[in-house]
Formats: C-alpha cells, structure tokens, sequence
C-alpha cells in the first residue's frame, strides 16, 4: 500500500508539471519569478530570446567547457535555451539532446531550433526518472533548475548515471533548501516562483549524488535565493561531477 500510494504520488507531481509547463510553453501562464539574470546568456552565441522563458535559476553552459564533438543531453530542455547555447561550442561534429516533460515545451524547442537552422540540436519527450537514451552514450549531461521538479531524485542520479559515458560529467543547476526553511515561507514562494516545492536540502542532495557512484564533486556556484525575503532558507546551487571511468 505504502509503494503504491508513493507511485500515486510522483504520477501526480509528474502530471501537475507537465500541465503547468505545458501552459508556459503555449503562452497561458507565467512562469513565476526570474531566478537568474534576465541578461546571463544575451551575449553568448547561441542565445534565442524565444527560447528564454526566465525558468533557470543558474547557467550551467558556462562551467561545461564543453568541446566540439561532443553530446550533450540537456534534462528538462524547455524551449531550448541551454541546449541551443550549448550546440555552437560541441559544433557540427557534437550534438545537443533536450529531453522535457511537457509535449508542448518540445515542440516549442523544436521550433526555436528551426527558426534559426541549428540543425545539431534534437528535443524529444521523456521522463528523466526513465530517460529514453542509451546507456553510456553521453559525454555531458546539462540540467538548468529541473531536478527539483522530480519526485524520485535518486532515480534522476541513477538514469544519469547510466546514460552518461565512463568518465562523462554533469554539469547542473538547481534550487536547494539551506538548514531548516520555515515550511510557510516555501510555500510563499512556491507560488511565487513555482518550483521550488520539490527542492531538496543541501547537505542531503550533495549525498544523493555521490551515492550515486560520481566523483569530483565540485559546487561551482552557490547563490541564495531571495524569492520573499532573506529568511527563505532556498538557494541556487551549480554542481558538476563525473561518473566513474569504469564501467559498472
């Protein structure tokens, strides 16, 4: 009973994100509150104004240093605005995969691409607790505030895990809570920015991860958040990693 009121629960999460973004992508919904510098990426090659919907809260591209040849798989993709940053630095050797929830997020990203002939860059729909990519067949793997979004993040780490290429690395940005945050003010802000309710304390998401079997964790930036008032106990966190060189 335990296990599948859990299923339960995570098919409801899923299907209020996937609604939620749907809505965004197609223009009916706001998308909160910016949580990263409405101008980070507007000078960078690659960048599309379509394609920024304000939902990242940190620019994982630029700690990737990312090399041409490359595949990358961006998780939660959006409109395309990572994975179409990213696209110019792999070339036309590499490639980008965006993978999202929400279909019309997809196609969105798909359109965004189009209108500007990046032909290395690829979105499908999929579920990053069960992504739809091969084993060990990524070199890179991006995330921009998307791994709070998913019920099971242990099973996010293991399916990236798996995708990623002995020796691969992730590079990836995403809201955690610091200390003990009082639940009132997360739900402020979760109305506000609408996606912070998932968000997983520090201390404990940095040992999801390394039980995950990565190594050479590095937090590259660490940012507090102040979606009401100083005392939201939420911040933007950049991490990069990598899976280990030997095969499991």
């Amino acid at each position: 009973m335990e296990m599948l009121q859990s299923d339960q629960t995570c098919c409801t999460v899923k299907e209020t994100v996937r609604e939620k973004y749907d809505a965004i992508a197609r223009g009916e919904r706001d998308c909160g509150c910016r949580m990263v510098d409405e101008f980070a990426y507007q000078d960078t090659p690659g960048y599309q104004v379509e394609a920024d919907l304000g939902l990242g809260c940190g620019t994982p591209v630029d700690y990737a240093d990312l090399k041409s040849g490359e595949t990358v798989l961006d998780l939660g993709s959006g409109a395309g605005l990572d994975a179409m940053i990213a696209a110019p630095l792999v070339g036309k050797k590499g490639k980008v995969l965006g993978v999202d929830l929400a279909p019309s997020m997809v196609a969105k990203a798909k359109e965004n691409a189009m209108a500007v002939e990046m032909d290395n860059t690829f979105f499908q729909e999929g579920d990053i607790e069960d992504l739809p990519i091969q084993d060990a067949s990524i070199d890179v793997v991006i995330s921009n505030c998307t791994l709070n979004l998913v019920p099971d993040k242990e099973k996010a780490y293991s399916e990236i895990a798996r995708v990623l290429r002995p020796g691969g690395r992730f590079i990836i940005s995403d809201v955690v809570t610091v200390g003990n945050p009082d639940p009132g003010l997360i739900r402020k802000a979760e109305e506000a920015a609408g996606c912070v309710a998932g968000a997983a304390e520090r201390d404990a998401y940095l040992e999801l991860i390394a039980q995950a079997g990565f190594t050479e964790p590095e937090v590259v930036r660490f940012r507090p958040l102040e979606i009401i008032n100083k005392q939201d106990g939420l911040a933007s966190l950049t991490i990069r990693a990598r899976r280990q060189s030997q095969d499991f």
